[in-house]
Formats: C-alpha cells, structure tokens, sequence
C-alpha cells in the first residue's frame, strides 16, 4: 500500500520487450536501497523489483498491467514518480494508494495563475460516479485533491512544491496520466451497485 507522497522521480534508462510483457530498467536515487521483490510505485503503479543495484533497478510490466495503465507508451529518458509503500507506524501524509490503476485520463489544459496550476483531465463519462469535489485521487501515484468534477472532466490544484518534486513539471496537454480512484469512494459505489442490482 501507498500514500500517494511521492519519495523522488527516476529515469527510465532501457525498455526491453519479453513476449507480451516489459521489462523496464529505472535509473533511481534509492536503487541502492531496492531489494528483490520489494513493491515499488512507478507513476502510480506498483511493480515489483526483479533486480537491482547501486544505481537501476528493474521491474517487469504484463499485459494486463500495459493494458489498462500508460506503462506501454514509455519510452528511455522519461521521468517517473516513485513510492515505496508504507510502513507500519509511519504517518499517512497522502490517502490510501494500492497501486491498481483503474483507468488513464488524458489531459486537457494547464492554467498556470503565478502561484500554482490548475491541470484539467478527462476520462470517461462513466467514471464521474468515482470521484467528488475535494475528494481525493491518485495521478501518476500522486495524491491530489479534486478541486472541481463535472461531466467526466476533473480539475486538480498543483502547488509549486509538487510541481518542482514531480513529473507534473513535464506533463504537456493530450498526454495520458495513470488514474486511482478513491478505493474508499470505489467500495461505496459498488456496494450501492449491489443495492440496486438486489
């Protein structure tokens, strides 16, 4: 499990592909601190490490995980967030994060009004019933609070510390963010779900 606090960015330095599967090399501060099959968030999605050493580490992305995240169109040299999990007794600074990407948003627009940012996404209509005004989401394993949902699109505020300690820095309109909702706001939905469908 995650919080959502990014610990610091890293740099894909070789992508390999394996069958239908990636096997992706990181380049990272904490790589020295990596071990075997530790879990990792990687721009919002948790992989586990395969090998390491003192300066990369390497995790391995299937099919299901390209699928349904923007793991597929990495390519050498791009930034990533990275989050190691929590641990017992530590302080919750973010939201519960699992690292399960629900879906991808694309994003529209950034309003930079000398102070902070407003970046502006979509996703599917559908989707809507999963996210509340001042409620929280995870984009690209960073948790934000929603400052505005209407019609599947969604408005976050980034302040400049998260700006300049994250990849949102380098984020430009039409490009794809990894989206966790609120697992909170996903068992409600799905249990009202239930209700109706009884």
């Amino acid at each position: 499990m995650f919080s959502g606090i990014v610990e610091c960015t890293g740099v894909v330095s070789d992508i390999q592909e394996k069958g239908s599967s990636r096997v992706i090399t990181i380049e990272s501060p904490f790589s020295k601190e990596a071990y075997i099959d530790q879990s990792i968030a990687h721009d919002g999605v948790c992989l586990t490490v395969v090998s390491c050493n003192d300066t990369h580490h390497i995790v391995e992305a299937v099919f299901e995980t390209l699928q349904k995240t923007n793991l597929s169109s990495w390519l050498p040299g791009k930034n990533v967030n990275l989050e190691r999990s929590v641990t017992a007794g530590g302080r919750m600074d973010g939201h519960f994060v699992q690292g399960h990407v629900d879906c991808v948003a694309e994003l529209c627009a950034i309003d930079d009004i000398q102070g902070s940012w407003y970046f502006h996404f979509e996703v599917s209509a559908e989707l809507q019933s999963f996210m509340v005004e001042k409620g929280s989401i995870c984009l690209n394993g960073v948790s934000l609070t929603l400052a505005d949902v209407k019609n599947g699109a969604f408005t976050v505020a980034i302040i400049p510390y998260t700006y300049e300690h994250t990849t949102f820095k380098h984020l430009k309109p039409g490009e794809k963010v990894n989206v966790e909702f609120d697992i909170l706001g996903k068992y409600i939905v799905q249990y009202l779900t239930n209700l109706k469908l009884g």
